[in-house]
């Protein structure tokens, strides 16, 4: 049997390492990570030099005072900004980013001075927004599984876009403390962000040998590629071309080590033009490799990047002094946090608050260098984190309680250090909290336990079955708990309200893109209301286009009853809305709404991956909704709803309009139209409502010329009726066709 100390060394070792494994997967554990182990390996290294080819102009306080121009930014004439273009580009500056809106046009003369100049310079950068919308569409739901969230991109003014040669936006996370930057934006179609925009102009020189060297391991996707930079230099080619180098390292993962292996294999006579372009295309493919977003590798406070005022840049490119500053640099113009006291533009740090463009020069630099910060691969963290934890657990449990104590206060030093020196050498990030703020101190406190536990053997037997089984039986309850899967999905039976505008692609192509963000807005709550009003959630916003669903575990008519009502509501509210829009928009009101409704049972939880989930209903119910929403565009009708979600239900003037087979669909539907709440129905409109029954029932015996008739009396009766001229053509292609024995009164579709 073996010594009871090595069963004790190798199962308070096995433990430890265990704990440290499970520990590290919790959320909480990445988030103390970041806070106190990322935080404080960069306090421990301290600022450090940032590289000489990237600068900053920060439009400060001081700069208004000198120049004379208001404190806010958007009343600052164009002509300054044109002036500041000019003397950058005139003292060789590589590559112009400028971290500053211009969503809002000046004087044409402003305008035009500014795209002239940043068309002369070839090498600007024009910051593009992002723009967040978040609506809440079930307040007690919840948080964050029935928020919905829109992004779009908001670029300058046409002058402006046109003349750039691209555009870029520069999305953070807001969060206590920034930590880490996009590359590509997945939320907004793989935007590429500034930073990485930035680096690909300030590399242009080896784009050559980039498109070389992809040929020689991919050449299918080099074909598709300007083999030189002069080809790109048409305003959104930038952008183009970043994005499919994007999918396809993002397609082939192997791609990047290839290209990085024959890159070493073509190393040529060592010279330092020779090794910084090598370096220069090295950072380059590692750029279009790996994740989205990227850890900051920080520099230090705010001013430790090269920075210069505005007016200074102005002044001095004016007067020919800036081109030893300035000449084959990137420079990054932008708000600083000294110019408003409110300090919108501020991120906060783990060296204190750096401005919106400080930031993005240092993402930039991080780039240029192939430096950011980069974590242990998951494999190699859980390697350490088990190693750490057995050796410590080993050692605690071998040596006297002092001297275990003792041993793991200096192992937690060297393992410190080692951090610390692997973090500032080459910026590769190891765990600390883990492992030394709950693997060491469980190591101490688990081994005094036990031996405590041993030295009173004799005198406590009771106490010391409880002090040896009870603690693993309690770690081995929360692990179970931590390892049990958990999902919020589940099958109800539901109704899905599907709507639709027409016109909305017409309008987005003559509306300016914040007017009619602003106008969708207000179209959404119009829409909205109703349904929150009558116990619906809005499960997703696509667009123009809504979908809310009510569900509950069993059929529920009343609940089905809610949601015709709801769709009767958004009809009268979107009319209202329309009424309002008059005036305001060219050719009519626009935004008409088709309205379908379908119930049945289906999927209805959290659907998503990485760090974006929505709140959505899947099943066939909400594709079939879709296509009786899509079907009001053939009937001329509003609210189409099927006969599953009528079932059982009152209280609503209503009209079959035949069996229908969509596109797509092996099952034909029988569709109604809802037409109003029964107490609002006319008599008029209850005679229509007759004379189409007795129509379609003569259609369907194929009494073609009787049911002519009552098509016609209908439209007579109420001026104007889709469902009839549907008819009424099916009618006359019926007739003017041979009698057949498959003959079937189900209406085919054959389009969307």
């Amino acid at each position: 049997m073996a010594d009871p100390r090595i069963r004790r060394a190798l199962l308070l070792a096995a433990l430890t390492g265990s704990i440290g494994l499970c520990t590290t997967v919790l959320p909480v554990a990445t988030a103390l990570e970041e806070s106190l182990g990322l935080d404080l390996l960069l306090a421990l290294r301290g600022p450090r030099p940032a590289p000489a080819d990237v600068m900053v102009v920060a439009i400060d306080r001081e700069s208004a005072e000198a120049l004379n121009v208001p404190t806010r930014l958007e009343k600052w004439p164009r002509t300054m900004h044109a002036r500041l273009v000019d003397a950058l580009s005139g003292a060789g500056a590589a590559v112009i980013a400028f971290d500053v809106m211009f969503d809002e046009p000046q004087t044409l003369a402003h305008d035009t001075a500014l795209a002239r100049a940043v068309s002369r310079a070839r090498n600007v950068v024009l910051f593009e927004s992002l723009k967040r919308e978040m609506v809440i569409v079930h307040p007690a739901g919840p948080p964050g599984e029935s928020d919905l969230i829109v992004e779009r991109l908001v670029p300058p003014i046409p002058a402006l876009s046109d003349a750039a040669v691209a555009l870029a936006p520069l999305p953070l996370p807001k969060v206590p403390t920034l930590r880490q930057y996009w590359k590509f934006k997945a939320g907004a179609g793989d935007t590429t962000t500034m930073p990485a925009v930035a680096f690909q102009l300030f590399a242009r020189d080896v784009y050559s040998d980039f498109v070389r060297l992809l040929a020689e391991v991919h050449p299918a996707e080099a074909l598709t590629l300007p083999p030189d930079w002069a080809a790109l230099e048409t305003r959104g080619h930038v952008e183009r071309v970043i994005q499919t180098l994007r999918g396809t390292f993002a397609a082939s993962p192997t791609l990047a080590p290839r290209m990085l292996s024959r890159l070493e294999r073509l190393r040529g006579p060592p010279s330092p033009a020779a090794d910084a372009a090598r370096w220069k295309l090295a950072a380059l493919i590692r750029m279009y490799d790996g994740d989205d977003s990227n850890y900051l590798n920080l520099y230090g406070p705010s001013g430790t990047i090269s920075t210069m005022s505005y007016h200074q840049a102005l002044t001095d490119g004016s007067a020919g002094r800036a081109a030893a500053s300035v000449r084959g640099k990137v420079v990054f113009v932008g708000l600083s946090e000294r110019l408003r006291p409110e300090r919108k533009d501020d991120f906060h740090t783990a060296f204190g608050d750096l401005s919106g463009v400080e930031v993005a020069a240092t993402a930039f630099a991080n780039l240029l260098e192939d430096r950011p910060v980069r974590s242990l691969s998951t494999a190699a963290q859980l390697i350490t984190l088990a190693l750490w934890g057995a050796a410590i657990g080993a050692l605690c449990s071998l040596s006297s309680a002092p001297l275990g104590a003792a041993a793991t206060i200096g192992a937690s030093f060297a393992y410190a250090w080692a951090a610390w020196y692997r973090f500032s050498s080459s910026a590769e990030w190891w765990p600390l909290v883990v492992p030394l703020l709950v693997q060491a101190p469980l190591a101490v406190l688990g081994s005094l336990l036990w031996k405590s536990v041993e030295t009173d053997r004799e005198r406590k037997a009771v106490r010391r079955a409880f002090g040896f089984y009870l603690p693993q039986d309690e770690v081995d309850r929360v692990l179970r708990n931590i390892d049990r899967a958990r999902t919020s999905s589940r099958i109800v039976y539901g109704t899905c309200l599907a709507t639709d505008t027409a016109g909305y692609t017409k309008l987005a192509e003559q509306m300016d893109p914040g007017e009619l963000g602003r106008l969708l807005n207000e179209y959404y709550a119009a829409v909205f209301q109703p349904v929150r009003r009558h116990g619906g959630i809005v499960s997703d916003v696509i667009g123009d286009s809504v979908l809310a669903i009510w569900a509950t575990s069993q059929p529920d008519a009343g609940l089905r009853r809610q949601a015709c009502l709801a769709a009767c509501e958004v009809a009268k509210a979107v009319d209202g809305f329309r009424h309002e829009l008059a005036d305001r928009l060219t050719g009519g009101a626009g935004l008409p709404t088709r309205i379908g409704l379908h119930s049945g049972r289906m999927s209805l939880g959290t659907i998503g991956a990485l760090d974006h989930y929505e709140f959505r209903a899947v099943g066939d119910i909400v594709n079939t909704a879709t296509r009786i929403q899509e079907l009001n565009k053939y009937l001329g009708t509003r609210i189409l709803v099927s006969a599953d979600t009528l079932n059982e239900i009152e209280g609503f003037l209503t009209r079959e309009l035949g069996t229908f087979l969509m596109v797509g669909k092996t099952q034909p539907l029988v569709l109604h139209e809802v037409l109003s709440p029964s107490g609002e129905a006319s008599p008029q409109l209850r005679g229509v409502c007759g004379l189409f029954r007795h129509g379609l029932v003569a259609y369907r015996n194929q009494a073609f010329d009787e049911a002519v008739l009552r098509f016609q009396e209908t439209l007579k009766s109420r001026g104007e009726d889709g469902p009839s001229r549907f008819y009424l053509r099916l009618c006359e292609r019926a007739r003017s066709e041979p009698r057949s024995e498959s003959w079937t009164s189900v209406v085919r579709m054959d389009a969307k």
